[in-house]
């Protein structure tokens, strides 16, 4: 499949543009440590994630725990805590992630990152991969819906004035073929991320790339 007349990608951060991991659950781990939780493996925590960080630790905790909302409350509060001192820990994306946002630029194309991290923490991400700019638009969670959610990606889309038609959604996972389904527009799936080529198919996405130079081809840049 080729993409044209397209002026607008929008990537998904974690599994997408970069391996978040490893940062994600030592702050977790951390917060759980401060209640007396049992801690969560690397596998345990790419399993939870994709729904906001509120639904991140809820999953995480002890099931009876996670049932009294205040408590969810205070380990969110702990672990919104605790990943702020590791969340930059995560120091390089994928391998072609910055070649290939810098080719796409380079021909015209304006590129955005939307995720359900914490505002503050893509923002600081997205500066510290691109620290020339590149990235027209990155943002979080806030107080507007998460993914899949349109509600996000349509402030995007009206703040720089395209159509849903004039954009894709790049990610990793079902939440993100959902939000591109969700804003009527066209969906790349990326096979390198914490769901995989087999489970992104299986959830109907049409195309899915096992590197990120594949995208440039996508859209006839290259």
């Amino acid at each position: 499949m080729i993409f044209n007349n397209k002026k607008l990608l929008i990537f998904d951060l974690d599994g997408t543009l970069a391996d978040t991991i490893g940062a994600i659950a030592d702050g977790v781990n951390m917060a759980l440590t401060h209640f007396s939780y049992p801690t969560k493996t690397e596998d345990e925590v790419r399993r939870a994630i994709g729904n906001g960080a509120r639904m991140l630790v809820k999953r995480l905790m002890p099931e009876t725990e996670a049932e009294d909302d205040e408590k969810v409350s205070k380990v969110l509060a702990c672990y919104n805590k605790m990943y702020e001192k590791t969340y930059l820990h995560t120091t390089e994306m994928y391998d072609g992630i910055e070649e290939t946002v810098h080719k796409l630029i380079e021909s015209g194309l304006t590129v955005a990152v939307f995720s359900n991290k914490q505002d503050a923490y893509v923002k600081g991400l997205v500066d510290q991969f691109f620290k020339n700019g590149e990235v027209t638009i990155a943002k979080g969670q806030t107080d507007i819906p998460i993914k899949p959610d349109p509600a996000g990606v349509k402030l995007i889309l009206d703040q720089l004035g395209v159509s849903p038609s004039e954009c894709i959604f790049v990610g990793d996972s079902g939440v993100d073929l959902k939000t591109a389904q969700n804003s009527e527009m066209d969906f790349i799936g990326v096979a390198w991320g914490f769901c995989g080529r087999k489970e992104l198919l299986e959830l109907g996405a049409d195309t899915v790339v096992d590197k990120p130079q594949e995208i440039l081809k996508l859209i006839n840049i290259i």
